[in-house]
């Protein structure tokens, strides 16, 4: 069998690289190793930019209406005394809507109703082939330009040949493994558990809720639910179990009293998911005809939700090349190097700035909650960090932070108050244009 291009993986990476192709009749192949959905948590937050990109492949009305939309961050520190009280001491707010573009806000939405109606749109196009379950086991030991992937399904072994071949299996990825490719390892002091459940209609803002050692946050989902993410130690989830799922209420109860009777209709801890973050970055995305995308090249904290919109900006980047690739006929391997060197440096930035934010909330220091209370304030506040802050956050575009801004929100320095005006030459320089993300357009 021969395919154009044979995506391996059928998460939200691999079936947004799938719509591009198939819209643009590229004959495509997509296997998919598990029967069904799992439990595991996925990413459920879409930046801006992934809009952007679902709007250019036609479906972000489908999605608005299967999503809520959150245009802001409200964040609230307190300081929780031995008796549990609580005493208020920051609250700040972290608004998308300065940024200039019609898509200036994030939106929630169900992981696998997002994959459902990715999968509908890829199923529209007589070019695109799926296949579930079928496990990739690795190549044959062909020259590069012969070699075929090796696939198990419910019939036995087959073997596929492909132009492409793109890795988008997640984390545990084999094409990274047959590509040998380098990859960098970064450990966190601290594990989250994330889980659904109902919520009170006053809870309609992404919200994160923080004492000296506690971390809870909430994140709206379509039909009265919300998506919450709770910090706790490592090894400390044993010991709720042990306790019982009272003391999982009481976590969240404490910080926001108003989640009584809500977070109680978790009844077991099977819904319950214990999420440990990890982050890696690979050396390299390509390698002959062989590709990587999504977390098989990059994982991320998850403090930012950033994991999934990397895997869609991936995807958008990576299908336009191939279909300018077949359309041109210009499919010579080293034509690859442009989704490497758009997509690297982005990523490779983003994982930086999730990392920083995952350290403000990792130790358990009252200097440190002051320091971060300081530095959130200070960002909210000045004219340019909270536009930094939030384009860097949305994909839209990076304007970096340098030594003097960190300094501004360690509060070294003064930070002014207002919005941010931004000179139209500006914008260009900070804001992704067509010809930023497709570079090859410009040849």
């Amino acid at each position: 069998m021969d395919y154009d291009v044979m995506i391996i993986g059928g998460g939200i990476s691999g079936l947004t690289l799938a719509v591009k192709l198939g819209q643009n009749n590229i004959k495509t192949l997509l296997v998919e190793k598990d029967k069904k959905s799992g439990l595991i948590y996925k990413g459920e937050l879409l930046q801006p930019k992934s809009l952007e990109i679902l709007d250019r492949i036609n479906m972000l009305e489908l999605v608005k209406e299967n999503g809520f939309s959150l245009p802001s961050i409200q964040f609230y520190e307190y300081n929780q005394k031995a008796d549990q009280t609580m005493t208020q001491l920051s609250a700040n707010e972290f608004r998308y809507d300065l940024i200039d573009s019609p898509y200036n806000t994030s939106l929630m939405i169900p992981h696998e109703k997002l994959k459902e109606l990715l999968f509908i749109e890829a199923s529209k196009y007589e070019s695109v082939d799926y296949i579930q379950p079928a496990k990739f086991t690795g190549f044959t030991d062909d020259e590069p330009q012969n070699k075929k992937a090796i696939i198990q399904t419910k019939e036995g072994e087959r073997k596929i040949h492909a132009s492409f071949y793109i890795g988008a299996e997640g984390r545990a990825s084999p094409t990274r493994t047959a590509m040998e490719v380098d990859m960098k390892n970064t450990k966190y002091n601290h594990h989250f558990l994330t889980v659904s459940f109902p919520r009170p209609d006053s809870l309609n803002q992404s919200t994160i809720i923080t004492t000296q050692n506690k971390f809870v946050g909430l994140f709206p989902l379509p039909n009265n639910e919300v998506r919450s993410v709770l910090l706790i130690k490592p090894g400390e989830f044993k010991t709720m179990r042990e306790e019982g799922l009272e003391s999982f209420y009481r976590a969240y109860c404490e910080l926001m009293p108003e989640l009584e009777g809500y977070v109680h209709q978790i009844d077991t801890w099977k819904k319950i998911q214990l999420m440990i973050p990890v982050r890696h970055n690979v050396s390299s995305y390509v390698k002959d005809n062989m590709i990587l995308t999504g977390d098989a090249a990059h994982s991320v904290h998850p403090m930012a939700g950033e994991g999934m919109n990397l895997a869609i900006q991936d995807s958008d980047v990576l299908g336009e090349l191939l279909c300018w690739m077949f359309k041109t006929n210009q499919t010579e391997w080293s034509q690859l190097e442009w989704y490497e060197k758009v997509r690297k440096p982005r990523a490779e930035y983003v994982s930086r700035l999730s990392h920083q934010a995952a350290l403000l909330y990792s130790f358990p220091y009252r200097a440190w909650q002051k320091l971060r209370i300081k530095g959130v304030k200070q960002t909210e506040h000045s004219l340019s960090l909270h536009y930094k802050q939030m384009l860097n956050t949305s994909g839209l575009g990076i304007w970096k932070f340098n030594l003097v801004d960190r300094m501004k929100q360690a509060g070294l320095l003064p930070a002014k108050a207002g919005r941010v005006k931004i000179s139209d030459k500006k914008k260009e320089k900070i804001m992704f244009s067509t010809y930023d993300d497709y570079p090859w357009y410009r040849k």
